[in-house]
């Protein structure tokens, strides 16, 4: 009597077609369970952004198992008379690709802002931190800490930061710096889902000093460090 199988690698569509008809449930992948939780925690327009972003360009080459049910119907000599099904393939590749472009325009503007304000922030010349670390390792319950703020009920949360939030703290000794919480990384990012956050992943290459968040008591922490570590190396700030 379950409702969802969850698969922890990428499925086509085909594949969750032919499993859906033999088990009679909902199919979805890694990569679907990923963009939902994103979607869930994401906050500000960019995240928002983002999220649509990677979606549709997860959603694009599925596009064909979606819509084989269509089939040719109209048919036709070649390719002048083509098939209702057709037609409404190319007429959803296009719009798909079309709303793509204008979300990414979008983000250009919105990385156009980020930039001035990392700007700003360089010329105040404070000493920038980046508390980096898998997913739910507790990064932001640690700034809240710093920040001596109450957790707002997140603090076991996946993926709860996707976008950047940055603070800045006094040291008692008068000293300040700038601390930014980021994004939680997990095992086998999908490509597009990397693409679609480097905007948010740039903090991390900026900040003059990273700081590794690992969660002990979790029995799986070593393979967690590595994954942070490949990751930093693919946005470039290892």
């Amino acid at each position: 009597e379950i409702d969802i199988v969850v698969f922890n690698n990428e499925l086509s569509a085909s594949q969750i077609k032919n499993i859906e008809d033999e088990i009679g449930c909902r199919v979805i992948d890694r990569t679907v369970l990923i963009l939902d939780i994103f979607g869930e925690r994401a906050k500000t327009r960019e995240a928002k952004l983002q999220v649509e972003v990677a979606s549709l360009e997860y959603a694009l080459p599925r596009l064909i198992g979606a819509n084989e049910n269509l089939g040719r119907q109209g048919g036709g000599v070649g390719t002048k008379n083509k098939g209702a099904g057709e037609k409404k393939l190319e007429l959803d590749r296009r719009q798909v690709e079309e709303k793509i472009a204008a979300l990414n325009k979008e983000l250009e503007k919105l990385k156009g802002q980020r930039t001035t304000q990392r700007n700003k922030r360089r010329k105040s010349h404070l000493p920038t931190v980046a508390l980096v670390g898998y997913t739910n390792a507790g990064k932001s319950t640690i700034m809240n800490r710093l920040v001596s703020q109450f957790n707002k009920g997140e603090e076991n949360m996946l993926f709860a930061t996707l976008e950047t939030s940055v603070r800045s703290i006094k040291l008692p000794d008068h000293r300040a710096f700038l601390l930014s919480d980021t994004v939680g990384f997990v095992s086998n990012l999908p490509h597009h889902l990397v693409k679609a956050f480097r905007s948010t992943l740039e903090e991390v290459c900026e900040a003059d000093l990273l700081i590794h968040v690992v969660d002990l008591s979790s029995p799986h922490y070593k393979k967690q460090i590595e994954v942070t570590n490949e990751t930093l190396k693919q946005i470039g700030a290892d």
